[in-house]
């Protein structure tokens, strides 16, 4: 029998296409009310907890009805990868409900499978929960429960509710009605009818290592008659390949691991969990759950499931993104053209954006699919409110301002924002400016309203605009070096001009330290089609070959450096600045950690939002591009 490689979850054929189980209604037991309430903002941060879906999985076992103390709920990740953009909505859900409800929440590591299982995915997964800004009541583990759970299993061994099962795979395919063909009748395992001693002996045996993987297995007596495929007799424990037994926290103690089936409902049991909130996919599994608990006699709580949230035109898998850093198509998990939520945090999408997104979407039972255009736009609409602007330039042209001395220097006030709590700096405009290499043209059109010969613009913020009279051109390459104009001064009593369009720029002024130099990335999306996977020649052949551009040129105005320093930006969420007392009042034991170069944050006007990136060092700073100003950042 090969049990490492233990048959798929069943599932029904057409003809037996089984509903998602139904709460049982108490006997004429009366509905709580619900309290009334003034409807929700639509920006509401709480608004997934107040209506809907979530408001009515509350409702079914509320404090206020008497049924419960408090919530408690838990986040159970298995640490054998990076959380995804997809695990963000699972987070976002168990932690919330349990704060929304002044409750508690755990973080509980589903480390029954040795295989895979590596400290750095335990460290980064604590990280990312954290950095979302939630605080788990404690990290737990399942294989805290390893002797417990082996004890229960017995005890279900005993009740005569499990048996060990000698089938191969294909064997027990067959017997759940699967094979070739469709529509094969279920028939019981062979095994199933042993006496329990017999069991017994044979479960303890499997213990202590009579057999090898793939000999032996033991297995749930449910319901074969049940149209429900979770009630087929399920796996409770398995026997690993030798070269996966050994388990990161319990070493080489157990030869045997209890299934999800069976650990899942049985820890949230012991942790008193009173809303098990999952995905869909595991509709079907709540009978089993309940199955369980109920044959053990043992607390059972409460399951309900959501959709999951799923993105396209990218890949999430392991194996795949596995292949993409070992291929060279991306430098890391953390590459910010992944969607990893350690990928997102280094591209500087910050949490609590990440959260709002989630919210925005709001909880139903539906699958979410999400094109990254929609993510991005969200993205985007948080940034314009919480960061600060900054004047950047991509690809630097030089304008000599003729009619000004060689050591003008006129300070011009910039705000920071339209929000004036975030203060405002004084910047250097002086005879020599860069500007934006697409905002000049050699030659002038109807259509174009930035600079050209004999054209007047705005250079924002500086109090008279610029006309260009002449450029310079690289002998070689044909290419504009320097740009030519003058400054629009008005005479005593003239009307100044009055420009229609504005453009940015950065001075240069060695004295103040302007302009900063930097190295921009640009990221676009790492796949050319919205289903990479579905590309005949693999997920691979869809990549796209501009998925990042650089910019090794690009200067920043001097106001970063007060930026750099006021950083975090925004100061939310799992990037707040902490004092030690903060940092050491953890209940979980888990440290927040300091605020990293991405939470640097600021808007490029009318560039781009950007961050730091980590391989910034005193000599070489990078940024990222965190997203757009615009879905379409073409320009007239």
């Amino acid at each position: 029998m090969d049990t490492t490689s233990l048959p798929d979850r069943p599932k029904p054929s057409k003809s037996q296409k089984q509903k998602p189980p139904k709460q049982p209604k108490a006997a004429n037991a009366p509905k709580p009310k619900r309290a009334e309430a003034a409807k929700p903002a639509p920006d509401d941060p709480q608004l997934m907890f107040k209506v809907g879906f979530l408001s009515d999985v509350y409702q079914e076992r509320s404090i206020e009805s008497g049924a419960i103390d408090k919530v408690v709920t838990r986040f159970p990740p298995e640490p054998n990868g990076f959380l995804h953009i997809g695990h963000s909505k699972a987070i976002a859900i168990n932690f919330g409900f349990a704060k929304h409800h002044g409750g508690e929440c755990y973080l509980r590591f589903d480390d029954t499978n040795p295989k895979g299982e590596e400290e750095q995915y335990f460290v980064a997964i604590e990280e990312m929960v954290k950095w979302l800004g939630f605080e788990p009541k404690r990290v737990t583990y399942s294989s805290d429960n390893f002797d417990r759970l082996y004890a229960l299993a017995e005890a279900l061994v005993e009740r005569d509710g499990a048996y060990v099962c000698h089938c191969t795979k294909a064997e027990v395919i067959a017997q759940r009605g699967g094979g070739e063909g469709e529509g094969n009748p279920r028939y019981a395992c062979p095994h199933r009818n042993r006496p329990t001693a017999e069991s017994l002996t044979e479960f303890r045996a499997m213990r202590h290592g009579k057999y090898e993987a793939g000999e032996a297995a033991l297995r749930m007596k449910q319901n074969l008659d049940d149209g429900n495929p979770q009630m087929w007799d399920l796996f409770a424990y398995r026997i690993p390949e030798k070269e996966h037994r050994k388990h990161h926290r319990t070493g080489d103690k157990w030869r045997i691991y209890p299934t999800y089936d069976f650990t899942h409902c049985l820890c949230d049991s012991f942790e008193g969990i009173t809303h098990s909130l999952c995905t869909t996919e595991f509709e079907l599994s709540r009978v089993s759950y309940e199955w369980l608990c109920d044959e053990l006699e043992v607390y059972k709580p409460m399951q309900r499931e959501y959709g999951r949230l799923n993105v396209s035109g990218t890949v999430l898998s392991k194996r795949k993104i596995v292949d993409l850093v070992n291929k060279g198509h991306v430098r890391a998990w953390d590459d910010p053209r992944l969607y990893t939520l350690i990928a997102l945090r280094r591209r500087g999408i910050p949490p609590g954006a990440i959260l709002s997104f989630v919210n925005e979407l709001g909880v139903t039972k539906a699958i979410t699919n999400i094109e990254l255009r929609r993510f991005e736009t969200s993205i985007r609409r948080y940034l314009e409110l919480t960061v600060p602007r900054l004047m950047l330039v991509l690809e630097p042209l030089t304008v000599i301002i003729d009619n000004l001395d060689d050591d003008y220097l006129e300070m011009v006030d910039v705000p920071f924002s339209k929000n004036p709590a975030y203060g405002s700096h004084t910047i250097p405009f002086t005879k020599k400016v860069y500007i934006e290499r697409s905002d000049f043209r050699e030659v002038d059109s109807d259509d174009y309203f930035r600079l050209a010969p004999g054209k007047t613009v705005g250079l924002l913020k500086v109090p008279f605009p610029i006309t260009a009279t002449s450029f310079e051109k690289d002998s070689n390459s044909g290419e504009v070096m320097v740009v030519h104009a003058k400054y629009e001064t008005p005479l005593d009593g003239s009307t100044p001009k009055k420009p229609k369009s504005f453009i940015h720029w950065v001075a240069s002024s060695p004295a103040h330290n302007s302009p900063v130099k930097a190295t921009v990335r640009a990221f676009n999306p790492l796949f050319r089609s919205n289903n990479p996977a579905a590309h005949p020649d693999g997920f691979l052949a869809d990549i796209n070959s501009e998925s990042e551009q650089i910019s090794p040129h690009a200067m920043i105005e001097c106001g970063f450096e007060e930026i750099r320093q006021r950083a975090p930006w925004p100061a939310e969420a799992g990037e707040k600045k902490l004092t030690d007392a903060e940092k050491n009042s953890s209940p979980s034991g888990v440290q927040q950690a300091a605020p990293g170069p991405e939470t640097v944050r600021f808007q490029g006007m009318r560039v781009a939002y950007f961050c730091v990136d980590r391989e910034t060092t005193k000599d070489d700073l990078i940024l990222n591009r965190i997203v757009s100003l615009k879905e379409d950042v073409g320009k007239d």
